[in-house]
């Protein structure tokens, strides 16, 4: 296993006091009225509708999902990657199919793209029961749904490889790709998280997600895992599991931005600010924990990683698809 970085390590309890002075900005930007939520954009951008995608329909305990398929420009079934999405999980269309055009890209680099709709404020988890402020009726499980429904259904009627796929998702999705390849390395040998929240156990943090669950859909965080430091709670935290990562010699692309914003982000009015206030506080969390759990991964011995953080950067799609093309070598070097 190797350890690639791109930048220097930070001593865990630099990274620790820097996510305590981040979660309260965390906390106020997901409470006021029209900010960015995790998974949001530092501006609202149309539906862009890929043709080239097949909707593809699987059965599961939550009912009939939708996935939207992008196949690889050679025709192969081997190379296969998830995509996916924030706290904010359409039911029409992945964000990664409305803000970035990755669905034309890799397939041109021969990769199969899987791209899971819904799930709104989930983290791809399998919950205890349905949330009981919203009035959901059926139990979140997407954890199940990922790696055994869709997985099942996606080899049995597209012939695509069950094994050795990667995953990759921006902030909740990238916490949930590196659940999903720790405990189901055999289906992923790859998983990459961009802007993700990695240490959600950390003080604070679990204030914050439940102000930021009721905020992107209403929903009781106390359905999800359970009370904080509960075994769940642990297990789908990656600080928690970093080890599992390890050990499975998973090849891994983690990724923040710093909060700064950058010239692509144009402020045209009090609202463009606001929204950049608001991605750039949490962008600043989500590089707390990524420092964090990169100081847990150094505190293992090497690992097969690489760390990429960036100059700039607030939470906004141009950023986490800039993310996709930089890893995409390396992706396509280990997949199939």
């Amino acid at each position: 296993m190797r350890s690639v970085r791109k930048s220097g390590t930070v001593p865990a309890g630099r990274g620790r006091a820097l996510l305590r002075r981040s979660v309260a900005g965390l906390a106020l930007a997901l409470v006021l009225p029209w900010g960015v939520a995790i998974g949001g954009g530092a501006a609202p951008a149309a539906a862009s509708f890929d043709p080239a995608g097949e909707d593809f329909w699987v059965d599961s305990s939550m009912g009939p999902i939708k996935s939207r398929i992008f196949r690889a420009q050679d025709g192969n079934t081997q190379r296969v990657v998830y995509a996916l999405d924030g706290l904010r999980a359409r039911n029409d269309l992945s964000g990664w199919e409305i803000d970035t055009d990755i669905s034309r890209v890799l397939p041109a680099w021969n990769i199969n793209v899987v791209m899971p709709i819904g799930g709104q404020s989930s983290f791809y988890s399998d919950w205890m029961a349905p949330s009981n402020t919203n009035g959901q009726a059926t139990t979140y499980a997407w954890e199940t749904f990922l790696t055994r429904d869709l997985r099942n259904a996606l080899a049995g009627r597209l012939g695509f490889n069950p094994r050795g796929n990667g995953v990759f998702g921006l902030s909740m999705g990238g916490s949930a790709a590196l659940v999903m390849a720790a405990y189901h390395p055999d289906q992923f040998r790859y998983a990459a998280s961009y802007s993700g929240y990695l240490n959600i156990s950390a003080p604070g943090m679990r204030e914050a997600l439940r102000l930021a669950l009721l905020d992107a859909g209403g929903f009781n965080i106390d359905s999800m895992w359970g009370p904080p430091w509960s075994e769940l709670w642990l297990r789908n935290d990656p600080f928690v599991f970093a080890p599992l990562l390890r050990g499975n010699g998973t090849r891994l692309w983690i990724s923040s931005g710093n909060g700064q914003r950058g010239p692509r982000d144009a402020v045209n009015s009090a609202l463009d600010a606001y929204n950049l206030t608001n991605a750039a506080g949490l962008e600043t969390v989500a590089l707390a924990n990524t420092r964090a759990f990169q100081a847990r991964l150094d505190s293992l011995g090497p690992s097969n990683v690489v760390f990429d953080y960036t100059s700039e950067g607030v939470h906004s799609w141009k950023y986490w698809q800039d993310q996709v093309f930089k890893m995409l070598p390396d992706l396509s070097a280990n997949l199939g």
